[in-house]
């Protein structure tokens, strides 16, 4: 019997789920009253009824979808292509939905975007159902959803009048599997993931003859870690790659281990807008910028600078310190200093407004939780994630086997972090050959850039995520040590939202706006 059920998995932290204590300890307290009950659920939801295979599929069907006054027709591909290792034996399939539109005859080749989600343990259902598609689900902004009917709409800010797309999920997530003797942990790595994808982009290319297409990589939270190691190893197999779209990016998880104060200077900028949306400033500016850029100076200024002296800062510069933070981010001098100046992302979400007992996203601050406990020390749950999760299984389940009709005996995961948690190798070899026990990709697309003078990489960030805060993305890209004449390839843009910058009706229309701008300048010769 066919199962084309989605069932709720866990939420603790939909888009992003590093193992690291900092990032444990947001995660496991988010949720923790019902994550036992929801493992069960999720146990329930991940045994298929058959085994994937090595046979490759394809169900194509036809749609069409109005962007900025025009009518493009296009070729919607829901499908798998098999992942082969070094002696050719089959070991995995990888579900993709692809995005053709029609190209004249005679027209140049259109460019190619392979994008993805992150986790790890996220099917890449959020991009596909909430971004730059042809379709998506209408979501409110920034409450909690009624039940269902929800409504799929057509996406007039798409971008495939730009590329074509091609949303792909990981092993173990979406329909994606090991097959034959290979097992899931095969895959479950920074190094076994990445070369999962490139085998499978690789496949792509090849079956679809777009070898010749400029070809694009968009990765969202841990995805943008996957994106920053994959261009360097597709470049590294042959295929030129014309740019890499990082939204919502963390690309060093070395930063951010215990005791490491650079991890905590890195969400000041974030606290603070945090704190101006919810009105918990004192003389609160009438705008986030160039607040956000003050912010930026004293953090990387005064405030790391009292952080690195430890022990020897005297308590004339805590106090100060103390006084300052607390104008920035609302909180009390006493428990800033009770904290040591350190905040716990955690024990942010859950003070910024104690008074009022309510709590803060940590995908996107704007959400607000009721916790059952006012007088805890972190939030029950995440109230961003818990908003938005139903809509988009719901949409995905309905689109892809309703209204595409697809065909499997498989059961989609929308995530699967109780299969994957405590599972993922966070080792990489480096492209000078070094391991790291925890991986910064940073470098390989450094490399990438030097080694390629015309990719280009477009930074994209949400002023209200918390997740992977936006000053520590500037952080990593900003330590790439490229020369100065590569660093133009660079762009940043900033929008008054969250995790999915998407989910907010202008910051999308900003995206739409930004990325076509970038999209021209990248294939342009």
């Amino acid at each position: 019997m066919r199962s084309h059920r989605l069932l709720l998995s866990i939420a603790l932290g939909a888009l992003l789920s590093t193992p690291l204590a900092a990032q444990q300890r947001d995660t496991a307290k988010d949720g923790a009253r019902a994550a036992d009950s929801a493992s069960r659920v999720a146990a329930a939801s991940e045994v298929d009824t058959a085994a994937a295979t090595a046979e490759e599929d394809a169900q194509p069907k036809r749609g069409s979808v109005t962007i900025a006054g025009k009518r493009i027709g296009y070729t919607v591909t829901p499908g798998t292509l098999t992942i082969r290792n070094d002696e050719g034996q089959a070991v995995a399939s990888m579900f993709y939905v692809a995005y053709v539109a029609d190209r004249p005859a005679g027209a140049p080749p259109r460019p190619v975007t392979f994008t993805f989600n992150g986790g790890p343990g996220s099917s890449s259902m959020w991009l596909h159902m909430g971004s730059f598609g042809p379709v998506r689900v209408d979501t409110p902004l920034d409450t909690a959803n009624p039940p269902p009917p929800y409504n799929i709409v057509e996406n007039h800010q798409s971008i495939l009048d730009r590329t074509d797309l091609v949303f792909i999920d990981a092993i173990g997530t979406g329909l994606s599997r090991p097959i034959g003797k290979a097992k899931g942990a095969d895959f479950w790595g920074v190094d076994q993931d990445i070369d999962a994808f490139a085998r499978g982009i690789l496949r792509y290319l090849a079956i679809n003859d777009r070898w010749d297409s400029p070809k694009f990589l968009l990765g969202e939270s841990y995805g943008t870690l996957r994106a920053a190691g994959l261009v360097h190893t597709l470049q590294s197999r042959g295929a030129q790659m014309t740019g890499v779209i990082l939204l919502s990016s963390i690309l060093n998880y070395g930063i951010r281990q215990p005791n490491y104060d650079q991890f905590f200077v890195t969400y000041m900028p974030s606290y603070a807008a945090a704190a101006w949306y919810h009105k918990r400033l004192q003389n609160r500016p009438a705008t986030l910028e160039p607040f956000l850029t003050e912010v930026r100076e004293w953090a990387r200024g005064p405030y790391l600078s009292a952080l690195s002296k430890g022990d020897d800062l005297s308590d004339a510069e805590r106090n100060a310190i103390a006084e300052q933070m607390s104008a920035y981010t609302g909180l009390s001098p006493k428990f800033l200093l009770d904290a040591d100046l350190r905040v716990d992302l955690s024990r942010f979400r859950k003070e910024l407004l104690r008074d009022q007992r309510r709590t803060i996203g940590r995908l996107d601050t704007r959400f607000l939780g009721i916790d059952v406990d006012a007088g805890g020390d972190s939030p029950e749950f995440d109230a961003a994630d818990a908003a938005i999760g139903g809509p988009y299984i719901g949409a995905l389940n309905k689109y892809l086997f309703g209204t595409l009709g697809y065909k499997t005996n498989l059961s989609y995961r929308p995530n699967f972090y109780s299969g994957i948690s405590g599972k993922w190798d966070q080792k990489h070899k480096a492209p000078d050959g070094r391991t790291m026990a925890l991986a910064a990709t940073s470098i390989d697309l450094g490399t990438a850039m030097r080694i390629n003078p015309y990719l280009k990489v477009l930074s994209l960030n949400g002023y209200y995520d918390t997740a992977t805060p936006f000053f520590g993305a500037e952080y990593d890209l900003k330590h790439m040590q490229i020369d100065p004449t590569l660093r133009k390839n660079i762009t940043y843009r900033y929008y008054e939202s969250g995790h999915m910058i998407y989910i907010e009706p202008g910051s999308l229309t900003a995206l739409k706006r930004d990325l076509d701008q970038w999209y021209d300048e990248a294939v342009r010769r």
